[in-house]
């Protein structure tokens, strides 16, 4: 696990730097500057639209009585999103968005429940199910 985050706090900021120095000299640094200003702006702006839908959403489910397991999945996925879109450059914004667009958003979903579903049922994600209770 730990050389998985070593890679990914290493790995993702150098391609990062390399798309922003390669658009940079292609489209120019105003523009490149300009770019990545606005799909962080638009990128809040969804993040904040769809993560209130979801909030909406998961009122409704407990309003219900139903447990919101889709609407703790969106809520984690357009959580990720925005925070992809608080990092500078094309990849993490172009993950990021591709998460609080719904359509695309469904299918993410899709596959990590089923990640999640396959991984419970090998043994490989474990619950730690003992919880104790002091009296203060």
């Amino acid at each position: 696990m730990l050389l998985k985050l070593f890679l990914m706090f290493t790995l993702i900021p150098v391609i990062e730097l390399a798309l922003l120095v390669e658009v940079g000299s292609r489209i120019g640094v105003t523009l490149t500057i300009a770019v990545v200003l606005l799909t962080g702006a638009a990128g809040a702006w969804l993040a904040r639209s769809q993560g209130l839908r979801a909030l909406v959403r998961l009122q409704e489910a407990l309003r219900a009585v139903q447990f919101p397991g889709d609407e703790i999945f969106d809520g984690v996925l357009i959580l990720g999103g925005g925070l992809l879109l608080l990092t500078p450059g094309f990849l993490t914004d172009l993950l990021g968005l591709s998460v609080l667009i719904p359509g695309s958003r469904h299918l993410i979903k899709a596959a990590l429940k089923g990640t999640v579903r396959r991984r419970m049922h090998t043994g490989d994600l474990r619950v730690n199910t003992t919880y104790t209770v002091s009296d203060s």
